[in-house]
Protein backbone atom coordinates (compact mmCIF):
# COMPACT_ATOMS: atom_id res chain seq x y z
CA UNK A 1 0.00 0.00 0.00
CA UNK A 2 3.26 2.36 0.86
CA UNK A 3 5.20 1.31 -1.59
CA UNK A 4 5.00 4.17 -3.77
CA UNK A 5 6.27 6.41 -1.01
CA UNK A 6 9.72 7.39 -2.25
CA UNK A 7 7.77 8.33 -5.25
CA UNK A 8 5.23 10.61 -2.91
CA UNK A 9 7.48 11.97 -0.63
CA UNK A 10 9.23 15.29 -2.92
CA UNK A 11 6.23 16.11 -3.56
CA UNK A 12 4.95 16.12 0.39
CA UNK A 13 8.04 17.58 1.51
CA UNK A 14 7.79 20.18 -1.03
CA UNK A 15 4.11 20.98 0.10
CA UNK A 16 5.27 20.89 4.01
CA UNK A 17 7.82 23.32 3.34
CA UNK A 18 5.04 25.74 2.13
CA UNK A 19 2.89 24.80 5.18
CA UNK A 20 5.42 25.50 7.52
CA UNK A 21 6.33 28.83 5.75
CA UNK A 22 3.33 30.18 6.62
CA UNK A 23 2.96 29.76 9.56
CA UNK A 24 6.21 31.65 10.49
CA UNK A 25 5.26 34.01 7.97
CA UNK A 26 2.13 34.49 9.09
CA UNK A 27 2.47 34.33 13.24
CA UNK A 28 4.83 37.24 13.73
CA UNK A 29 2.66 39.63 11.65
CA UNK A 30 -0.57 37.92 13.53
CA UNK A 31 1.53 38.54 16.81
CA UNK A 32 2.20 42.49 16.08
CA UNK A 33 -0.87 42.87 14.70
CA UNK A 34 -2.97 41.68 17.56
CA UNK A 35 -1.01 43.62 20.01
CA UNK A 36 -1.67 46.50 18.43
CA UNK A 37 -5.44 45.74 18.14
CA UNK A 38 -4.85 45.35 21.96
CA UNK A 39 -3.53 48.55 22.60
CA UNK A 40 -5.81 50.68 20.30
CA UNK A 41 -8.90 48.61 22.48
CA UNK A 42 -7.13 49.43 26.10
CA UNK A 43 -6.21 52.95 25.27
CA UNK A 44 -8.77 55.15 26.44
CA UNK A 45 -7.52 58.30 24.61
CA UNK A 46 -8.17 56.65 21.26
CA UNK A 47 -11.88 55.99 21.10
CA UNK A 48 -12.04 56.75 17.67
CA UNK A 49 -9.26 53.65 16.91
CA UNK A 50 -11.03 51.50 19.59
CA UNK A 51 -14.47 51.00 17.76
CA UNK A 52 -13.37 50.74 14.18
CA UNK A 53 -11.21 47.90 15.90
CA UNK A 54 -13.35 46.70 18.54
CA UNK A 55 -16.09 45.81 15.46
CA UNK A 56 -13.10 44.35 13.31
CA UNK A 57 -12.03 41.69 15.86
CA UNK A 58 -15.63 40.73 16.62
CA UNK A 59 -16.51 40.10 13.14
CA UNK A 60 -13.67 38.10 12.34
CA UNK A 61 -14.20 35.95 15.09
CA UNK A 62 -17.48 35.62 14.72
CA UNK A 63 -17.37 34.65 11.23
CA UNK A 64 -15.33 30.97 10.29
CA UNK A 65 -11.54 31.93 8.82
CA UNK A 66 -12.68 29.66 5.87
CA UNK A 67 -15.32 32.09 4.97
CA UNK A 68 -12.90 34.72 5.33
CA UNK A 69 -10.33 33.25 3.14
CA UNK A 70 -12.97 32.79 0.49
CA UNK A 71 -13.95 36.63 0.94
CA UNK A 72 -10.46 37.93 0.33
CA UNK A 73 -9.45 35.99 -2.34
CA UNK A 74 -13.01 35.67 -4.56
CA UNK A 75 -14.87 38.93 -3.13
CA UNK A 76 -11.81 41.08 -3.30
CA UNK A 77 -11.28 41.07 -6.84
CA UNK A 78 -14.83 43.02 -7.64
CA UNK A 79 -13.93 45.99 -5.73
CA UNK A 80 -10.51 46.02 -8.05
CA UNK A 81 -8.17 44.24 -5.07
CA UNK A 82 -6.63 40.92 -6.31
CA UNK A 83 -4.18 38.80 -3.70
CA UNK A 84 -1.93 35.90 -5.40
CA UNK A 85 -3.37 32.71 -3.38
CA UNK A 86 -0.57 33.02 -1.27
CA UNK A 87 -0.67 36.73 -0.46
CA UNK A 88 -4.50 36.05 0.50
CA UNK A 89 -3.67 33.40 2.36
CA UNK A 90 -0.91 34.93 4.66
CA UNK A 91 -3.39 38.06 5.23
CA UNK A 92 -6.63 35.79 5.87
CA UNK A 93 -4.43 33.55 8.65
CA UNK A 94 -3.05 37.01 9.45
CA UNK A 95 -6.18 38.81 10.36
CA UNK A 96 -7.71 35.74 11.92
CA UNK A 97 -5.08 35.13 14.42
CA UNK A 98 -4.81 38.41 15.13
CA UNK A 99 -8.07 38.87 16.66
CA UNK A 100 -7.65 36.05 18.72
CA UNK A 101 -4.12 37.21 20.14
CA UNK A 102 -5.81 40.27 20.60
CA UNK A 103 -7.99 38.74 23.39
CA UNK A 104 -4.97 37.15 24.51
CA UNK A 105 -3.21 40.00 25.08
CA UNK A 106 -6.12 41.99 26.48
CA UNK A 107 -6.98 39.11 29.39
CA UNK A 108 -2.93 38.96 29.98
CA UNK A 109 -3.11 43.04 30.77
CA UNK A 110 -6.02 43.18 32.64
CA UNK A 111 -4.46 40.30 35.18
CA UNK A 112 -1.64 42.87 35.96
CA UNK A 113 -2.02 44.02 39.09
CA UNK A 114 -4.18 48.01 39.07
CA UNK A 115 -0.93 48.84 41.76
CA UNK A 116 1.61 48.40 39.10
CA UNK A 117 -0.07 51.14 36.87
CA UNK A 118 -0.10 53.72 40.00
CA UNK A 119 2.94 52.93 41.08
CA UNK A 120 4.05 53.93 37.33
CA UNK A 121 1.28 56.80 37.88
CA UNK A 122 3.27 57.88 41.03
CA UNK A 123 6.78 58.33 39.72
CA UNK A 124 5.41 60.82 36.77
CA UNK A 125 5.57 57.58 33.97
CA UNK A 126 2.86 58.66 31.21
CA UNK A 127 0.98 56.04 29.91
CA UNK A 128 2.39 54.56 27.17
CA UNK A 129 5.46 54.36 29.39
CA UNK A 130 3.85 52.33 32.15
CA UNK A 131 2.66 50.26 29.84
CA UNK A 132 5.85 49.40 27.92
CA UNK A 133 8.44 49.31 30.65
CA UNK A 134 5.62 47.70 33.63
CA UNK A 135 2.72 46.07 32.26
CA UNK A 136 4.04 44.39 29.50
CA UNK A 137 7.21 42.68 30.59
CA UNK A 138 4.61 40.84 33.03
CA UNK A 139 1.69 40.23 30.60
CA UNK A 140 4.73 38.59 28.64
CA UNK A 141 4.65 35.90 31.19
CA UNK A 142 1.01 35.05 31.10
CA UNK A 143 0.17 35.15 27.60
CA UNK A 144 3.08 32.97 26.39
CA UNK A 145 1.43 29.39 26.98
CA UNK A 146 -1.61 30.82 25.07
CA UNK A 147 0.37 31.86 21.99
CA UNK A 148 2.23 28.74 22.10
CA UNK A 149 -1.31 26.97 21.23
CA UNK A 150 -2.20 29.29 18.68
CA UNK A 151 1.17 28.50 17.20
CA UNK A 152 0.22 25.02 16.75
CA UNK A 153 -3.23 25.76 15.95
CA UNK A 154 -2.07 28.09 13.25
CA UNK A 155 0.19 25.16 11.81
CA UNK A 156 -2.91 23.22 11.21
CA UNK A 157 -5.25 25.72 10.36
CA UNK A 158 -2.48 26.63 6.83
CA UNK A 159 -3.94 23.84 4.87
CA UNK A 160 -7.57 25.93 4.64
CA UNK A 161 -5.17 27.70 1.96
CA UNK A 162 -5.48 24.41 -0.30
CA UNK A 163 -9.03 25.28 -1.30
CA UNK A 164 -7.66 28.55 -2.72
CA UNK A 165 -4.57 26.58 -4.77
CA UNK A 166 -2.10 26.95 -2.81
CA UNK A 167 0.54 24.15 -3.16
CA UNK A 168 1.00 23.06 0.71
CA UNK A 169 1.07 19.63 2.27
CA UNK A 170 -2.57 19.19 2.03
CA UNK A 171 -2.91 20.44 -1.85
CA UNK A 172 0.01 18.32 -2.50
CA UNK A 173 -1.47 15.16 -1.05
CA UNK A 174 -4.99 15.89 -3.39
CA UNK A 175 -3.30 16.09 -6.09
CA UNK A 176 -1.10 13.03 -5.91
CA UNK A 177 -4.01 10.97 -4.34
CA UNK A 178 -6.56 12.35 -7.11
CA UNK A 179 -3.75 11.01 -9.81
CA UNK A 180 -2.96 7.82 -8.00
CA UNK A 181 -6.40 6.90 -6.67
CA UNK A 182 -4.13 5.76 -3.32
CA UNK A 183 -6.33 8.37 -0.72
CA UNK A 184 -5.72 5.78 2.03
CA UNK A 185 -1.96 5.78 1.94
CA UNK A 186 -1.41 9.14 0.90
CA UNK A 187 -3.70 10.92 3.48
CA UNK A 188 -2.30 8.62 5.80
CA UNK A 189 0.93 10.23 5.59
CA UNK A 190 -0.15 13.56 5.42
CA UNK A 191 -1.55 12.45 8.68
CA UNK A 192 1.61 11.30 10.08
CA UNK A 193 3.32 14.94 9.07
CA UNK A 194 1.10 17.16 10.61
CA UNK A 195 1.17 15.22 14.16
CA UNK A 196 4.88 14.48 14.51
CA UNK A 197 5.12 18.16 14.05
CA UNK A 198 2.03 19.33 15.90
CA UNK A 199 2.79 16.87 18.85
CA UNK A 200 6.22 17.18 19.99
CA UNK A 201 5.44 21.16 19.90
CA UNK A 202 1.98 20.88 22.38
CA UNK A 203 4.31 19.29 24.60
CA UNK A 204 6.61 21.97 24.15
CA UNK A 205 4.50 24.48 25.12
CA UNK A 206 2.72 22.29 28.00
CA UNK A 207 6.44 22.20 29.48
CA UNK A 208 7.08 26.07 29.33
CA UNK A 209 3.52 26.60 30.92
CA UNK A 210 4.69 24.14 33.51
CA UNK A 211 7.81 26.29 34.03
CA UNK A 212 6.35 30.06 33.69
CA UNK A 213 3.85 28.68 36.36
CA UNK A 214 7.29 27.18 38.44
CA UNK A 215 8.56 30.83 38.32
CA UNK A 216 5.79 32.79 39.33
CA UNK A 217 5.03 30.78 42.14
CA UNK A 218 8.63 31.50 43.29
Amino acid sequence: MFENFLEWLPKLLDGLGVTVMLTFVTMPIALILGLVFALCRLDGSKKMLAWPVAALVEIIRGTPLILQLFYIYFVLPYVGIRLDPLVAGVVALSLNYAAYLSEVYRSGIAAIDRSQWEAGQALSMRHGAILQRIVLPQAIRIVIPPVGNYFVSLFKDTALVSTIGVADLLFQGRLLASASFEYFAIFTVIFVFYFIISFPAMRGVRALDLQLEKGIRR
